[in-house]
């Protein structure tokens, strides 16, 4: 027995520096220089503060703001200690009455848009993170952010234009749009 305690704790030792200190020194050292941005969670500044990420939701609710999707994370909105969906399914009385109140609120908000309400502005995502929109939820609130601000409608629209992101490696999702980086540049009108 004692003959293999010794190969085992020295076994126990090496795959402990191995695994636990050198690799990941080495992905910690390879992400920064390759991926600086990215490792150090694509934070968002606007004059020298940091004001998010772009890979994390956030609440906007005024109306002069594009509004992302909703967020089922608990015990507040947008909480990335906490990601998950509601797991609410298709037939659950309480996710029919959530999606229902979402869209009666987009259109108190907007009264004059009789557009379909895009379903991405009703429902959460699997994450209850999502930073970004459809750009037909995007296009939807169009309206009511050029209203809210006093701003020309073609104007905010050529605005969402510039800010739609192409699918993944060019296969993989839907275009989308980043609702707090559009939401900057509409500040950033002012």
């Amino acid at each position: 027995m004692v003959s293999q305690l010794k190969p085992a704790i020295v076994l126990l030792l090496l795959l402990t520096i191995l695994s636990g200190v050198l690799y990941p020194v080495v992905v910690t050292g390879v992400a920064q220089a390759l991926f600086p941005q990215q490792a150090n969670g694509s934070l968002i500044t606007k004059d020298g503060q940091t004001v998010g990420s772009s890979l994390i939701g956030q609440p906007f609710d005024d109306p002069g703001y594009f509004w992302g999707r909703p967020s089922a994370t608990a015990p507040f909105a947008y909480n990335a200690g906490a990601s998950s969906g509601s797991n609410l399914g298709p037939t659950n009385r309480a996710l029919a009455d959530a999606v229902h109140a979402r869209a009666q609120a987009l259109r108190d908000a907007d009264p004059n848009n009789a557009a379909p309400v895009p379903v991405d502005l009703v429902t959460a995502s699997g994450s209850g993170l999502d930073p970004h929109i459809s750009v037909a939820a995007a296009l939807y609130q169009m309206p009511r952010v050029a209203r809210a601000r006093g701003l020309d409608p073609a104007g905010v629209g050529s605005l969402v234009e510039q800010f739609v992101e192409d699918r993944q490696l060019g296969i993989l999702g839907e275009p989308r749009v980043n609702v707090l980086r559009l939401n900057l540049a509409l500040d950033a009108l002012r």
